[in-house]
């Protein structure tokens, strides 16, 4: 990973070259280590990847507590350890110097109180986004990239198989919840991507609702959507049940949303809007009217996050091209009544055609009799 991780770092540094950026300060840790290959969630303290492209050294600050971490596994050697009663914006003052005038930043993942920072340590400094061209980079998913998400997917599955075996009725959502994450670990996962999200009968037409002490009902709509973390990227997905016998309205809900599904998959195509997929899948939910009752975008892109982009909305004028990995997860959510999602992940080949990474069935499926 390290050559990748150089070849990454590359056409980022050509970048800050190209917009004469002097220094470039990466604050995300998926992006750190994306560049790095070092992973921390450094919650209150300060990690960054520091370019200096006036001396073109590379610096990558750490938490204290993170430097034999970071010394086993980062690409960048060049490791500045901070412990926690030294003041981080000092260090990186001491170890950058004077004469810095523009600084490329992730806007989106610099808090206020950073900024006040920079400007009591590095007064007069202007700053230039480099959160779209990061953002840009991180998008486009190598093969390797794409098989270490499928193999996410391999895992969430497995948890998926069993877990649905091992609903009751009378079982509350949270034991459920427990249940799957149970799976995740023993399965080999590093933990959810997300949330888990267990919702059952008229909860189930809340998009992000949270699972909490309902119990499982007989005749319940059962939608679960939930991912895992596997060597740092991430699956997502979603299926809903029934639970005992279904009603015809449940299934006619279920066939539609399935039916819309593969309409999105369909239009996935290298060449095509990413809001011709959305369009796509969306129409089908119009058409069989439904339209008031899905009123969120068809999918996100997926990687080392859970949610990356591109952003699937019928408004993205974005070309889908090879390299590209989202999800496709349209519904039906009608309110005091229920809900039904189903998610697929996936990724254009260079082919430009759609390779779908998910396998678990789609088919209508009554659980617990």
């Amino acid at each position: 990973m390290n050559n990748q991780h150089q070849e990454r770092l590359a056409l980022l540094l050509q970048y800050l070259e190209k917009e004469q950026i002097d220094l470039a300060i990466v604050i995300s840790p998926k992006s750190v280590f994306y560049y790095t290959g070092f992973y921390s969630d450094p919650h209150e303290r300060f990690m960054a990847l520091v370019l200096d492209l006036r001396n073109q050294h590379h610096y990558l600050f750490v938490p204290a507590l993170d430097l034999e971490a970071a010394e086993a596994t980062s690409s960048i050697k060049k490791i500045i350890p901070i412990l926690d009663e030294q003041n981080p914006y000092q260090i990186l003052l001491n170890k950058i110097g004077e004469g810095v005038q523009t600084i490329g930043l992730e806007t989106k993942n610099f808090s206020l109180y950073q900024q006040e920072q920079f400007n009591l340590f590095i007064p007069g400094f202007l700053y230039q986004d480099i959160g779209e061209f990061i953002a840009a980079q991180r998008m486009k998913k190598t093969p390797d990239e794409c098989r270490m998400v499928q193999e996410a997917v391999y895992v969430i599955e497995k948890v998926l198989t069993e877990g649905i075996n091992r609903v009751q009725v009378g079982m509350k959502e949270v034991e459920l919840t427990a249940e799957l994450e149970y799976l995740m670990r023993m399965y080999g996962a590093e933990g959810p991507s997300f949330s888990t999200i267990v919702l059952s009968g008229e909860k189930s037409s809340l998009p992000h609702g949270h699972p909490d002490q309902k119990k499982i009902n007989r005749g319940d709509f059962l939608l679960i959507d939930m991912g895992v973390i596997l060597n740092g990227y991430c699956s997502d997905i979603t299926r809903t049940f029934v639970v005992g016998e279904g009603t015809a309205e449940q299934k006619k809900m279920y066939d539609i949303v399935r039916e819309s599904v593969q309409a999105g998959i369909n239009a996935v195509k290298a060449g095509h809007t990413a809001g011709s997929v959305d369009i796509a899948a969306r129409n089908v939910i119009k058409d069989n009217g439904y339209g008031q009752y899905f009123n969120n975008r068809v999918g996100h892109g997926l990687g080392m996050e859970v949610h990356e982009e591109p952003s699937i909305h019928e408004k993205n004028k974005l070309v889908l091209e090879p390299g590209l990995l989202f999800t496709i997860e349209p519904g039906i959510y009608i309110p005091g009544y229920g809900g039904v999602r189903i998610e697929e992940n996936v990724y254009i080949e260079e082919t430009g055609n759609a390779k779908v990474l998910t396998s678990f069935s789609t088919e209508f499926t009554l659980l617990g009799l």
